[in-house]
């Protein structure tokens, strides 16, 4: 296991990492299996893998393994929502979105869902997280993660920029102030790409949000 952790230093890996960790051997699947039956690996889905918690080095990333689960994706929804700090329930499901087919991923390590969108919605608003130790995932930004949320929202009916604020504020807690600080513009880039009616009420809140902020700040000067 010490050879194999220094030729992997990530702690998330696919197969071909695997069997490149394992190239002295004859037989390396035989390896992989008596890996496995000890906890020295575990896999996550066929051909993902993280090391058993005895060897790992740094915490794996629950971010890194949703990209890598399924693909074309990027974390989004609630738990993009929850990570840049808009909703304070932490979700126990990752959610992601994809511009190919919707799946379901139950694993040893939680449930992986993704949505499907758009095509012309999915590149919209994706960031890329570097982390210390090097690694990065995709993560959709704030407004993306938002407006992916409340498309994907079919039995919420939003009319009026009054239901609007009542589904941000009292349904998913959304800080007024937060949602102030939204580029409303990129709110309503998504709203075109998604052809939205409810994605261009939100930016138009935003827009008001973020005046009256100014309002505020300009009176207290």
């Amino acid at each position: 296991m010490e050879e194999l952790r220094r030729r992997i230093s990530a702690e998330e890996f696919d197969y071909q990492a695997l069997l490149d960790g394992l190239r002295e051997y004859d037989r390396p699947r035989d390896k992989i299996t008596s890996l496995l039956r000890k906890g020295g690996i575990i896999r996550v889905k066929k051909g993902i893998y993280v090391f058993g918690e005895k060897y790992r080095k740094h915490p794996f990333s629950r971010e890194i393994l949703a990209n890598m689960i399924y693909g074309p994706s990027c974390v989004s929804m609630e738990t993009a929502l929850h990570y840049h700090g808009l909703i304070p329930e932490g979700v126990a499901a990752m959610t992601s979105v994809t511009d190919g087919r919707g799946r379901r991923f139950f694993t040893p390590l939680g449930l992986f869902i993704y949505r499907k969108v758009p095509a012309k919605a999915y590149p919209i608003g994706i960031d890329q997280v570097e982390l210390e130790s090097g690694r990065s995932f995709l993560i959709a930004t704030p407004e993306k993660a938002l407006a992916d949320k409340i498309q994907a929202e079919r039995g919420v009916a939003i009319r009026s920029q009054a239901e609007m604020r009542i589904y941000l504020f009292e349904s998913l807690r959304i800080e007024p102030e937060a949602l102030g600080r939204l580029n409303a513009g990129m709110i309503a880039l998504m709203a075109d790409r998604y052809r939205s009616r409810k994605l261009r009420l939100m930016s138009e809140l935003i827009r008001k949000s973020a005046g009256q902020a100014v309002q505020e700040q300009t009176g207290r000067e």
